[in-house]
């Protein structure tokens, strides 16, 4: 009976550990996706400003977000694209985007958050650069078989003061 016992302990904590083994393959798999579409977005943007629809593809219709330039939530996936088409028409341009401390947590599988420091350069149209830094989350959910953001909010990283 004692051996019978310590069978089925052994086999438990196997499956437990096998599970485990897999959801955090799998939350890493969600991650590195994650961070991969805000880059091609990113990408996008520094390739061709002007292209809104390839910078907002992976943005759900009903998109929210907050940032340091408008006092109240951007409500919907039209508005945004309307600023970011006009965003895009203005002298300076980004000329490189990256982020510092990524980090994404994972919920059942369906739900995604992206935080995250934004290090950036814009460029004017006197070829002067400029870094550009901001304190990143972006929420994720799987909408049929894709990850499709549906809130961000970006705020002001000031420099430390020295």
């Amino acid at each position: 009976m004692k051996k019978l016992m310590l069978v089925l302990i052994v086999s438990v904590c196997c499956t437990a550990f096998t599970m485990n083994a897999s959801a955090q393959q799998a939350d890493q798999a969600t991650a590195d996706a994650v961070i991969a579409m805000v880059k091609a977005q990113w990408a996008a943007e520094i390739k061709d400003p002007t292209n809104v629809p390839e910078q907002t593809k992976d943005m759900s219709d009903d998109y929210t977000e907050f940032n340091g330039d408008y006092a109240t939530r951007l409500d919907g996936k039209a508005m945004n694209s309307r600023l970011t088409e006009a965003a895009g028409k203005a002298s300076g341009k980004t000329i490189a985007a990256d982020m510092a401390n990524p980090k994404v947590q994972v919920y059942n599988g369906n739900v995604a958050i992206l935080t995250y420091n934004y290090v950036g350069m814009t460029q004017d149209k006197d070829g002067k650069t400029e870094p550009n830094r901001a304190k990143s989350t972006r929420v994720y959910v799987i909408k049929g078989d894709k990850w499709i953001l549906v809130h961000a909010n970006f705020g002001a990283d000031p420099r430390p003061k020295q």
